[in-house]
């Protein structure tokens, strides 16, 4: 269903259907202009353009000002981008603890943890989330500092919508291409990417540490591996080796994965997995 932005107040733009129009085709009849704070303003100029699809991108964008911030999300709606809003940093680092997104659009001056706080946390994750920070501060050193922090890109205010969505789709192509393959084995579908965990197309819930147990038996493509690999591997270097983690993760990995049982345990050599595998005594 196609849609068409029209200026309703001087401050507020409104989506609504239009029928009548191709579905791969929508219309801003309006060229729509907001002065925020002062010198801060956007506008958003679009005649005829055609929707294409980022295959399914999803983007989080955390800004204060509530205006501004659903302004972005209703015009990346109309490049048939997904995103979500968040008003301050802990609403964001929630989000982003609950989410899996494909980018991350940042003003840097939010209430709570600031912008530079949850660009940490992004990179801290290691999730490999690409950031454009979208902030009026425009100094070289300022820039200069977020790319420090783990900035991939830039923008500052005032902007207009069509050059960040033209920056937010060159981090996806380049996210797009560095991203490891999806993996599968026995039913099972592993996105590394997306940290999701699929078995016969259902979703399954993991925590961290079962992940990076799965994702590494998932690598071996069936073979054995053992359990000082995967306390390599999945633990840090400060694992205990005599603990008994290794075992009790692959014993609650097992179980959460569900029956038929995808882990076997090689007595005296590691685990493997594949449809041959027993059952949750064998951990």
């Amino acid at each position: 269903m196609t849609r068409i932005a029209t200026l309703v107040t001087p401050t507020t733009i409104r989506l609504r259907t239009v029928r009548d129009v191709s579905l791969e085709r929508c219309i801003l009849s309006s060229e729509v202009t907001r002065v925020l704070r002062g010198r801060m303003r956007f506008s958003i100029r679009r005649r005829y353009a055609r929707v294409r699809s980022i295959g399914g991108m999803r983007v989080l964008i955390v800004e204060d000002e509530p205006l501004l911030a659903e302004g972005i999300r209703d015009g990346l709606r109309l490049e048939a981008i997904a995103a979500d809003i968040a008003g301050d940093g802990d609403t964001a680092l929630e989000l982003l603890t609950l989410n899996a997104y494909d980018l991350a659009v940042l003003d840097r001056d939010i209430p709570g943890p600031s912008g530079d706080d949850v660009a940490r946390f992004i990179v801290d994750s290691g999730s490999g989330i690409p950031i454009l920070m979208l902030t009026a501060a425009d100094r070289l050193d300022d820039k200069a500092s977020g790319f420090e922090l783990g900035a991939d890109d830039y923008l500052t205010k005032p902007f207009a919508l069509r050059e960040l969505v033209l920056r937010l789709r060159a981090l996806d192509r380049r996210r797009a291409q560095s991203r490891p393959p999806i993996r599968e084995i026995a039913g099972l579908r592993l996105d590394p990417f997306r940290r999701e965990v699929f078995r016969d197309d259902k979703y399954v819930a993991l925590t961290r540490k079962q992940f990076a147990v799965l994702e590494v038996l998932v690598t071996a493509e069936g073979g054995v591996v053992s359990a000082e690999e995967l306390l390599e591997r999945a633990w840090d270097e400060n694992a205990d080796p005599f603990t008994n983690a290794v075992r009790i993760t692959v014993s609650s990995l097992r179980k959460r994965l569900g029956e038929p049982w995808l882990i076997s345990t090689v007595q005296g050599v590691g685990y493997r997995i594949g449809e041959d595998a027993g059952g949750p005594s064998n951990a």
